[in-house]
């Protein structure tokens, strides 16, 4: 029996050929081979045949060196064989291939199927958590899942439940096991882990339940705490130095954060790291973005809210903040921070900079300097985000960095239970967790859009544990420069700040991208299209239609001298859940009943993974 979780109605209520090109670049999207990493991680994240984290590479390209599936033939593809997960919800993520076994997972419960790639996909072990229903019932935006990560002969999930678990990779048998949060508070996850020398990187989700967002650090061995980093609070508990951590090259000062939230508000601030990790061995820093402030009621918590929708490097062995960057002080609309940060060296003013380029929710392209925060360009990649003009990029304004407001389009104005309208883009975001992809070929970014704008009206709302903390409803519909779609794919420069090339799609794209050293990029439906399109010119080369719509992230890895591209389909996540959740109300999940109901026209509920692979022989 599927479990339908009541959240989003209280949320509406309340050995191929290797490309000698790219070999240059394969220390950084390998993830660089440094001593002191996970024993056996470096050999297969520098194997492109294989794929042993959810990003591919450290760097979050979702570049892959493999290069005989190309421009030229891409469109024989044909499918090779398909794995049924036996789950009805929304599929996210992708799998792992690792010494040529391949690791599935699933949504809510979370199962894991081990697969001999030399026998056909035959099952090696199912592992099948236990987890409690009530745990469903606190999951904000369908039962999602994004993956698994690999390193030292284990697999790592991270629950629902917050329970992170490590699996024998022969055996499925459990290693250790430990609780990252506790779901009564509201604290679940959704998001993959990341190993890290010795370490393996989790964070947590829950801001729609006033948690307070923070990152940990497990050792890898046995799962004992190394660090945690708050996302508000103390500078001791945030792990923040106030003279040597800094924002935009300036030290951020004692108790940054504690002085932009009201009183005791920031223990229910929100912030909660549920997106995906980045990591530099050369800087030794990680990289990743905090979610909403709680409550989205904008008039409950003045200041800037510090440090909710921002962008973090952290030291790696340490957890102790390098820089921040706030991107959305403030926040009154929804603009998660979380998604990918994607990291590149890359030529700027007649020189290699080491960047992070960064396409976040609230409409804006970001590119910083990684190694100092420093802000290099930030436009809009959504057109018709309206909500700002742009963003301050004079460096002698004491406003240099922030976004330069259009009242309005403000929430908070004229108090609450108002409703603010035509509001671009809507709070699902110009982006949302859905990974974009960097090409070193072409110097682009492959980036999944959504189209939408919103009406916001916010209600006051008292904090009570493990209770929704919302505090909005909203209604969500395409934007006015979008023709009635509600999404596109695109090409971006992040150096020059703009679209080479977009793609009109009929829904928002929930699939993350992939850049293949063939000169391919591969992305995915709502409807359930896997699609591959020329990297230079977008023009489409191969098309076809999978059982349930697509919200996972295409994958490609190589078994016995063949390519093969693999993707998850079973439509849910944010966009979906209306059609996963079987909602009838026109404003549940957040205003994504109505802005999608038409999908249900173009797919139904599935989980399936299809693998494909070019035609054996001439």
């Amino acid at each position: 029996m599927a479990i339908t979780s009541p959240l989003p109605a209280l949320l509406a209520a309340a050995a191929p050929r290797v490309a000698l090109r790219a070999m240059l670049l394969a220390a950084l999207f390998a993830g660089a081979i440094t001593a002191g990493a996970a024993d056996d991680l470096p050999a297969h994240l520098a194997d492109p045949a294989q794929q042993a984290i959810q990003t591919l590479d450290y760097a979050n390209t979702r570049y892959s060196r493999l290069d005989q599936i190309d421009a030229a033939n891409v469109g024989r593809l044909k499918v090779a064989w398909t794995f049924s997960t036996g789950a009805l919800r929304g599929h996210e993520g992708s799998p792992l291939v690792v010494d040529g076994v391949m690791y599935v997972h699933a949504p809510f419960p979370n199962a894991v199927y081990a697969l001999d790639l030399d026998h056909d996909g035959r099952m090696l072990w199912k592992y099948q958590p236990r987890q409690s229903a009530d745990t469903a019932a606190i999951m904000c935006c369908d039962l999602v899942n994004r993956g698994l990560a690999y390193a030292d002969g284990m697999v790592f999930l991270a629950q629902a439940d917050t329970h992170v678990v490590a699996l024998d990779a022969r055996t499925g048998a459990v290693r250790w096991r430990v609780a990252n949060g506790d779901p009564r508070k509201g604290e679940s996850n959704t998001a993959t882990v990341m190993p890290v020398k010795d370490k393996l990187i989790v964070g947590i989700a829950g801001a729609e339940f006033g948690v307070r967002g923070h990152i940990s650090a497990y050792r890898i061995k046995d799962g004992t705490l190394a660090w945690r980093a708050y996302s508000t609070g103390p500078d001791a508990d945030m792990r923040v130095d106030p003279d040597r951590t800094t924002e935009l090259g300036r030290p951020v000062g004692a108790d940054s954060s504690l002085k932009s939230w009201q009183g005791d508000q920031w223990q229910v601030g929100g912030g909660a790291p549920w997106g995906w990790f980045a990591y530099d061995p050369a800087l030794n820093l990680i990289y990743y973005g905090t979610a909403n402030p709680g409550t989205w009621n904008p008039s409950q918590r003045p200041g800037d809210n510090r440090w909710s929708n921002a962008i973090f490097a952290r030291d790696a062995d340490t957890g102790m903040a390098r820089w921040v960057y706030q991107m959305t002080p403030h926040d009154e609309w929804d603009y998660d921070g979380v998604n990918e940060m994607i990291l590149t060296d890359q030529v700027v003013d007649g020189r290699t900079r080491p960047l992070l380029t960064h396409f976040d929710r609230n409409g804006f392209a970001y590119t910083l300097d990684r190694a100092t925060g420093d802000l290099i360009v930030a436009e809009k990649f959504e057109p018709d985000t309206n909500w700002s003009s742009g963003i301050d990029m004079d460096r002698a304004s004491p406003g240099f960095g922030r976004p330069v407001r259009d009242p309005k389009y403000g929430t908070e104005a004229e108090g609450e239970d108002v409703t603010y309208s035509g509001i671009c883009p809507a709070a699902i975001g110009a982006k949302n967790q859905q990974p974009a992809a960097f090409s070193p070929q072409t110097q682009l970014f492959y980036v999944p859009v959504s189209t939408l704008c919103m009406d916001y009206e916010p209600f006051h709302v008292e904090y009570a544990v493990g209770q929704p903390y919302v505090g909005a409803t909203l209604a969500m519909y395409p934007s006015p420069g979008s023709d009635g779609r509600t999404g596109r794919f695109i090409a971006w420069d992040n150096r020059e700040g703009r679209a080479v090339w977009s793609l009109p799609e009929t829904f928002s794209v929930w699939s993350g991208a992939l850049a293949t050293a063939g000169g391919v990029v591969f992305y995915g439906t709502l409807e359930g299209w896997l699609k591959a399109v020329d990297a230079r010119t977008g023009k489409e080369l191969y098309r076809f239609k999978t059982p349930s719509g697509i919200v996972g992230n295409v994958m490609t890895y190589a078994h016995r001298g063949r390519q093969y591209v693999a993707v998850l389909s079973g439509v849910g996540g944010w966009a979906g859940i209306g059609l996963a959740a079987g909602l009838t109300d026109p404003n549940a999940g957040s205003g994504a009943g109505d802005a999608y109901a038409a999908l249900s026209r173009y797919t139904a509920l599935g989980g399936q993974l299809t693998v494909f692979a070019l035609p054996e022989g001439p």
